[in-house]
């Protein structure tokens, strides 16, 4: 840890004022180098309060700063505004960035969305995107991970906050019909196998997507009270690391068909290059979407905008 984090962690872990003495004879260093990194830290947005008896963190579970992460404070970067988490995400993981890397904003101001459209970014809501390295995963087996992020950011809605979170394919998460949060990924590749993925989602926390998108909703409108996000985050990357350290692609087919809300719906899927309609029966291996017609053929659909009719 350098310094600066390590202030961090003390004043978070005391929950009290810490005396500049006390930080001094913990770090090895003189009050006045305590002070400078303290001063750093407000600079960059950290809260510290500096009293007569020494510094303190005050509480805020809403804060999505590093500093508020603890052991994974390292691999957070905090942006107060960008044009999209995910452009940040990919430019750390070209640089190398170690796997869980994690880019999160305040806003976007060109959120992205699946078929090239734009998602829309308003205070309150949870926007991130976070860096893995599946170790030697096949190319065939990339479309699932998003499949697995939606199950694991929809069991973090249903046991949290006791919400009826199902899936939509191809990566949106739904309460009553109306869209909660989408997910959406990129990737580069070795060969046939994966080198990295970003996975963006973008979840309605405390914002009022309805206002814009009638179909949407967020999780303060359902439950009536602001909602921590910094809570959701961390259990979902607990859970996800979970996942892509033993990724069992039998096991995330399994879990999408139990919570999924699309399955015996009539749909209609755009692609980029046809529109397809028809009965949703199920998934194939990799995770496509697999129509039935109204001639009775099938149809597996591997990408597109899904419309529940």
């Amino acid at each position: 840890m350098t310094p600066k984090e390590k202030i961090t962690t003390i004043l978070k872990e005391s929950g009290d004022v810490v005396s500049g003495e006390a930080l001094s004879a913990r770090l090895g260093i003189s009050r006045v180098s305590i002070w400078k990194h303290i001063q750093g830290l407000v600079r960059q947005g950290t809260p510290i309060e500096t009293t007569s008896n020494g510094y303190r963190l005050p509480p805020d579970p809403d804060s999505l700063m590093p500093w508020a992460f603890g052991a994974r404070q390292a691999l957070i970067h905090y942006f107060p505004e960008t044009t999209s988490t995910m452009d940040e995400a990919v430019n750390l993981a070209r640089q190398g960035c170690p796997d869980f890397t994690v880019a999160v904003a305040e806003r976007q101001t060109h959120g992205r969305g699946r078929m090239q459209r734009t998602w829309r970014s308003a205070d309150g809501g949870l926007f991130f995107t976070v860096v893995i390295r599946p170790a030697a995963m096949p190319l065939m087996q990339a479309g699932l991970v998003n499949l697995a992020a939606a199950i694991d950011m929809a069991a973090v809605l249903r046991e949290i906050h006791k919400v009826d979170a199902r899936l939509k394919w191809p990566n949106d998460i739904l309460v009553d019909q109306q869209k909660i949060c989408g997910i959406l990924s990129q990737m580069d590749a070795e060969g046939d196998h994966v080198d990295h993925m970003a996975i963006g989602i973008g979840l309605n926390v405390n914002n009022a997507p309805e206002t814009e998108e009638p179909v949407a909703i967020s999780l303060k409108s359902l439950l009536g009270r602001p909602i921590p996000r910094r809570e959701i985050l961390l259990a979902f990357l607990e859970r996800f690391e979970t996942r892509i350290a033993a990724f069992d692609a039998e096991k995330v087919i399994g879990q999408w068909r139990e919570n999924n809300a699309t399955l015996g719906q009539r749909v209609c899927v755009f692609t980029f290059k046809e529109k397809v309609e028809g009965t949703a029966v199920d998934l194939d291996a990799q995770g496509g979407l697999i129509l039935q017609q109204d001639d009775g053929t099938r149809q597996t659909v591997i990408y597109g905008d899904c419309f529940h009719r």
